[in-house]
């Protein structure tokens, strides 16, 4: 059994991952904006808390004491969010103890088999495209100031089911697809797969 501290729980990513994350058998404090809205998480397994994953001190206090974080957060605005996120997850860890993160990305910074970033290409949709950029700036982060934290930024190789199954099951691929699909279920399994036995160092990870 282990212990796992998951932001931005009160998602469709983070709830998934908490659920796999019990059905392990693992213990899980559960990091929400308003812990009032998620009463369905918790069990006695579960510790649900407020928490700021872009402010250093939230993020050190509460990961402190566990195996590895996931970082499931996201926010529409403000753009600086990700790097903000990024900046505090690298500092607070280590001053936690704690050397493992998994976290949730984009499919859009993946390339295509020519080589072009998903997002760069010609028929990517322009209003999606400053989120998919915050998203980067956040992966340039880690990839820059990262340090001697082991990260790895899992993402979709296209977008989720996001009336999927789990099938127990996912793969490993390459390159961006768009028409790719994963469930969030079987999206958490690579989450929890990666936090309990890190396989991916530093890297983007795509799964479908």
């Amino acid at each position: 059994m282990g212990r796992f501290v998951i932001f931005g729980a009160g998602g469709r990513a983070g709830r998934r991952a908490v659920a796999e994350a019990r059905r392990r058998g693992h213990q899980v404090t559960a990091v929400v904006r308003d812990p009032s809205r998620y009463g369905g998480l918790a069990d006695d397994g579960v510790r649900i808390t407020a928490g700021d994953v872009t402010d250093v001190a939230d993020v050190a206090a509460l990961a402190a004491g566990h195996d590895a974080a996931i970082n499931a957060a996201a926010a529409l605005g403000p753009e600086t969010f990700f790097s903000s996120a990024a900046h505090a997850l690298i500092k607070g860890l280590r001053q936690a103890g704690v050397d493992r993160l998994v976290t949730v990305g984009l499919a859009s910074l993946l390339s295509g088999p020519d080589g072009t970033r998903l997002l760069d290409m010609p028929d990517f949709p322009a209003e999606f495209r400053p989120f998919c950029l915050a998203h980067a700036a956040g992966l340039e982060a880690f990839r820059v100031e990262g340090g001697t934290l082991d990260w790895v930024y899992v993402s979709p190789v296209g977008d989720f089911d996001h009336e999927g199954e789990r099938t127990g099951h996912y793969e490993i691929r390459e390159h961006g697809d768009a028409a790719a699909r994963i469930s969030y279920a079987d999206f958490a399994l690579v989450l929890l797969d990666e936090a309990e036995t890190p396989r991916h160092h530093r890297s983007h990870l795509a799964v479908t």
